[in-house]
């Protein structure tokens, strides 16, 4: 399993996990945001404790989980940590291994995951089983797998409420800007002020840089770069920021800055062309899409492109049964 499907599974869970009601706002303090790569081209948040009171939440999450991540989870809990319970909130990068300049074709990931952990039970299980354990300063990095590929995902305890995962040279990355011997993600002043504008605007938040927004797009509302004049303007976004909320349902808000206000216009009507387009695709075989489909409102705003739409409780339960969700790996 890549990285980025890796991410995509985290952020499509986090995003239809929002609890309705008294969701707070989801924020990260400084302390660990600064510890992100400083070329990150996409970090996002999702506050999981909130995500796992919504009683259709395993269910989801079992439709959505390739068999790699539940070997992932069951190796976790073999040594002695229960993602299910002990992780409260997780926080994720993506890094590009082709540059920012493009749009990505393959990536890292790195996380940091914050909850109650026993770091010491954990490297005592490791040691006797002989599993594989690397050493980085004073930290164990635990290798899932050999620990010898490139995309080997390894974790480590940065201490008792805060655990750090992702493939080893990010993690070593992240080691370093610890200790005050590389840039961290304040290092970068534009992506860094798009990130603390978001922090805390949602259960769930995510921003992303030109490469990532270029991507989000294509992904998202494949069927407008059927229109000659979108691969022109997507090649001028320069961010995307994502919130999720909860309510009576989940309520999203996309928002792409774009090159000026005139290409904002014209990228409004084309994903509107777009997105009607899509709708009469699914219109028959998944209404419940169709009609959430319908429900999206694409607004420009000076540069901004603001795109809103909202799942109710039932529409969700009816979007889960039909697998709308599953993602094939």
């Amino acid at each position: 399993m890549s990285a980025r499907k890796f991410a995509c599974l985290a952020a499509f869970v986090a995003i239809f996990s929002a609890l309705p009601g008294a969701a707070r706002a989801g924020s990260l303090g400084s302390d660990v945001l600064s510890l992100f790569p400083k070329d990150s081209g996409e970090l996002a948040y999702a506050d999981l404790k909130e995500a796992r009171q919504f009683p259709w939440f395993n269910q989801l999450k079992e439709q959505m989980l390739p068999p790699k991540f539940r070997e992932f989870e069951s190796f976790l809990s073999s040594a002695g940590v229960d993602p299910n319970s002990q992780v409260t909130e997780l926080a994720w990068a993506l890094v590009s291994s082709n540059g920012g300049a493009s749009v990505p074709s393959a990536d890292q990931i790195v996380g940091i995951a914050l909850g109650q952990f026993q770091p010491a039970s954990a490297e005592a299980y490791f040691t006797s089983k002989k599993l594989p354990i690397v050493k980085v300063r004073t930290f164990s990095l635990f290798a899932f797998g050999g620990g010898n590929g490139p995309n080997d995902l390894f974790f480590f305890f940065i201490d008792s409420n805060t655990a750090a995962f992702g493939q080893r040279q990010l993690l070593e990355k992240l080691i370093a800007v610890r200790f005050g011997e590389s840039e961290g993600l304040y290092a970068n002043a534009d992506f860094s002020s798009l990130v603390n504008s978001a922090n805390g605007s949602g259960t769930v938040w995510a921003v992303l840089n030109p490469a990532y927004t270029r991507l989000a797009m294509q992904q998202l509302v494949p069927e407008a770069a059927q229109f000659p004049a979108a691969a022109q303007l997507t090649s001028k976004l320069k961010a995307m920021t994502i919130s999720m909320k909860g309510g009576s349902g989940v309520d999203a808000k996309f928002e792409a800055v774009c090159g000026s206000s005139d290409d904002a216009n014209t990228f409004a009507a084309l994903l509107q062309a777009g997105l009607m387009y899509r709708k009469y695709q699914v219109g028959n075989s998944n209404p419940d899409l169709a009609s959430m489909l319908d429900s999206a409102q694409v607004a420009p705003a000076g540069d901004r492109l603001d795109v809103t739409l909202s799942l109710s409780d039932d529409q969700v339960q009816s979007l889960i049964k039909r697998n709308t969700f599953a993602v094939s790996m």
